[in-house]
């Protein structure tokens, strides 16, 4: 197995024996990739500049850069983002996807170039309850999710009881809007994946905090429209920026070095 580095829960992954793929050259194709940008520290706006920046953006420059691409960035919802691919409106999309298989049979997913694990973000001062079964136990307490979401799915199966219009899980078009709910006592529990939920609570100061064992384990992939001639470049890029650490110094920057919004 190639070499993988925890950070935070994240983890740069590539494949046993693909290392002898050879990089092509694309002679500067255009490739129009969308995103989310509300996913710190993968992709996100940056407080005080304006800017878009983060782990997949730096991931994304050196593949261009690999492998001779142009790269254009539009932004659109979460919700629309794997329709809109599927249709072939947008070439790549990128905001922290989890590879699973009902999403494959909409898009294609390139090899994974991350590992995170999902975890429990609670306010700062939370005291109520401690994991996944204390707050089940409480029919008070609700939840933050985005539909369709793998945070969704996983409260919905493995913290409360598989009923996905359970009234305790309060719907939100956007993970900082749950996060925000979470902040202003609107809800108690916000489940995401360890990159998201190490951005947020690194730059709350106190404000949010994580809380019991990780709740499951997820790879993150870029999508494509079924059928594209890119999966197997970029499939080979990330393998080549994982050999020669690329991905473990993303991971020292995004995860250990940045401080969102300081």
């Amino acid at each position: 197995m190639m070499k993988s580095l925890m950070v935070g829960a994240a983890i740069s992954l590539a494949t046993t024996g693909a290392m002898a793929m050879e990089l092509p050259d694309l002679g500067g194709q255009e490739v129009v990739v969308v995103t989310e940008n509300a996913y710190p520290p993968l992709q996100f706006i940056e407080p005080g500049t304006g800017n878009a920046i983060g782990w997949e953006y730096d991931a994304m420059a050196a593949i261009a850069e690999l492998i001779n691409i142009t790269v254009t960035y539009e932004n659109i919802s979460w919700d629309a983002m794997i329709p809109a691919v599927s249709e072939g409106q947008y070439d790549l999309g990128m905001t922290g996807i989890t590879i699973r298989d009902d999403r494959k049979e909409k898009v294609d997913f390139s090899d994974p170039y991350m590992r995170s694990q999902m975890m429990m973000i609670v306010a700062g001062d939370e005291d109520r309850f401690t994991d996944a079964a204390s707050f089940a136990a409480n029919e008070d307490l609700l939840m933050a999710a985005q539909p369709g979401t793998t945070p969704f799915y996983v409260g919905v199966y493995d913290v409360l009881d598989g009923d996905e219009a359970n009234p305790r899980i309060k719907l939100f078009e956007t993970f900082g809007a749950g996060v925000q709910a979470l902040r202003t006592g609107d809800v108690d529990l916000v489940l995401s994946d360890s990159t998201a939920a190490n951005g947020y609570v690194a730059a709350s100061e106190g404000r949010l905090k994580i809380i019991g064992e990780p709740l499951g384990t997820e790879d993150f992939g870029f999508i494509f429209p079924k059928g594209s001639a890119l999966v197997d470049p970029i499939d080979a890029a990330i393998i080549h920026l994982d050999a020669i650490g690329v991905l473990d110094e993303l991971n020292q920057k995004w995860f250990f070095d940045y401080k969102l919004g300081g």
